[in-house]
């Protein structure tokens, strides 16, 4: 088996916030006047509207289960600026990623609403850094759905025995990688998912820079 493609997840695995996200929820709550959302209701309502527009979806589910008068569009625009305001690249990588382009197709997979993740790409300067970067927003599956990677595969023009992917999600990356037929590569960190049995490497995410190529020449 020779690789010849390898796809990427966004958050957490390429770019990670300064700070958590359970705090720039609730930062993003006080600014629009909403009440108490916690991190954990988030992403059930998240995972529910992987390929919707926007997050207001999302925060009318939340909001739901509040007697508060709030626009969840309102929301869903300061949760967008709280985390336009704290995310960061992985030290490296924006290097790392352009010279990786010279032997392998690059794409990207990231799991959210259209506008969302489109605007965090924009924020971060990478909307061309990948050779095809797909938002499951404006896509008909979210990952882990085959079809999320079926359609990352396509994209790629690669056959997906050929194709890594490098994901931190045990579920939506490393098990949804397998099950379409990638080759999944964990990124670990400290307070992130466990380690997952179906990954064919795990990296440490301050080491992915550094030893990927040397992974990927290896599967």
């Amino acid at each position: 088996m020779t690789i010849t493609a390898v796809g990427f997840d966004l958050d957490e695995t390429l770019a990670v916030p300064v700070r958590d996200r359970a705090t720039i929820l609730s930062d993003a709550a006080d600014v629009a006047g909403a009440p108490s959302l916690s991190r954990e209701a988030y992403l059930d309502a998240h995972a529910r509207n992987l390929t919707r527009e926007t997050r207001t979806p999302i925060f009318a589910d939340l909001l739901d289960d509040h007697d508060a008068d709030v626009d969840p569009a309102a929301v869903a625009a300061a949760y967008r600026r709280e985390i336009a305001d704290a995310l960061v690249p992985v030290p490296g990588v924006e290097a790392f990623l352009r010279q990786l382009r010279e032997t392998y197709r690059t794409g990207l997979l990231t799991n959210g609403p259209r506008v969302a993740q489109r605007d965090k790409l924009l924020t971060l300067g990478w909307t061309d850094l990948f050779d095809v970067a797909l938002v499951t927003g404006e896509l008909d599956a979210g990952k882990p759905d085959p079809a999320a990677f079926a359609a990352l595969i396509d994209a790629l023009g690669s056959e997906p025995v050929e194709t890594a992917f490098v994901g931190d999600d045990v579920d939506a990356d490393i098990a949804g990688a397998a099950d379409a037929g990638l080759v999944p590569v964990q990124v670990r960190y400290e307070g992130g998912p466990e380690a997952s049995p179906r990954a064919a490497v795990q990296l440490r995410r301050d080491d992915l820079v550094d030893r990927l190529p040397d992974v990927l020449a290896d599967l």
